[in-house]
């Protein structure tokens, strides 16, 4: 699936090996919107696929985290002010399960420390105006991450998304990116 991407802030160091994307953030990346500190950036690098409305999209992501804020994760991106970032961020010296709504301004919800694990995934599902986060240690139990209304449109920009907004430096890998129909799933089903 990764043949069918393109960069939005192409880092200066990346590589791509069949299924697997690797990369290293450029210093003081990120994606933030007003909220608390009053500032923008939309300097984060994201490698994404153009869907056809709505989608799911999963990917599983491995990295060394350990600075501030360092972040990886999935994105799904309408324009510079409306998108979403979901994966895992450095906080309070814990790595954690997070993600950021943006619609105008950001929000944040952090959600269960990870420590520990080697690698983890990541779900999005944009349906009805509805956008449905998941997350997975395993590959196989899909826990419900955040569930809220997200803008319809005809187009998403949605995949594998990194930034370090205190450093630059970070090694990620990200692999087993996939896109296609909505899962109609339960809400509460972790398959």
């Amino acid at each position: 699936m990764f043949e069918q991407c393109e960069w939005f802030n192409e880092p200066s160091v990346w590589s791509l090996d069949g299924d697997t994307l690797r990369v290293t953030t450029d210093p003081k990346t990120d994606f933030w919107r007003k909220t608390h500190y009053g500032f923008t950036r939309d300097s984060g690098h994201c490698f994404g696929v153009r869907t056809q409305g709505d989608f799911t999209a999963q990917v599983r992501v491995r990295g060394q985290f350990h600075a501030l804020y360092d972040q990886a994760g999935l994105m799904v991106r309408v324009d510079e002010s409306t998108w979403m970032k979901a994966g895992v961020e450095f906080t309070d010296d814990v790595l954690m399960m997070s993600s950021v709504l943006t619609v105008e301004g950001s929000d944040w919800a952090i959600g269960s420390p990870i420590a520990g694990v080697d690698g983890f995934w990541m779900r999005a599902t944009v349906a009805r105006g509805v956008l449905r986060l998941q997350y997975s240690i395993d590959g196989k139990a899909w826990p419900l991450l955040r569930l809220a209304p997200f803008p319809a449109a005809a187009s998403y920009l949605v995949g594998p998304v990194c930034c370090t907004p205190e450093r630059g430096g970070l090694n990620v890998e990200f692999s087993s990116f996939a896109v296609g129909a909505p899962l109609q799933k339960d809400l509460h089903d972790l398959s």
